[in-house]
């Protein structure tokens, strides 16, 4: 049975939760069995993106010991637009 975390964060507020998954457990179903979504309202586990340790992975990878599952917000806007922003100012 792997031993996993899953961590998800706000500007202002994270949480990092522990979890024992059977083998074969998926990123997506370990982010449904999580229960941040009634810790964040409006959070999507379904349909948010989803990393380990900082590399996003698709819903149906299996999860290993140790792995840190990372839920992702959706951007608010495009990074680049945003540099591009910044230079005009």
């Amino acid at each position: 049975m792997p031993d996993i975390e899953i961590v998800y964060g706000l500007h202002d507020r994270q949480v990092l939760k522990k979890l024992s998954v059977s083998d074969g457990t998926t990123a997506r179903e370990a982010a449904r069995l999580s229960g941040l979504d009634e810790q964040f309202p409006g959070l999507d586990l379904h349909a948010a993106p989803l990393g380990i340790f900082g590399k996003t992975v698709k819903d149906d990878t299996v999860l290993r010991d140790k792995d840190r599952v990372e839920i992702y917000r959706p951007l608010k806007i495009d990074p680049k637009e945003a540099r591009r922003r910044r230079v005009v100012k």
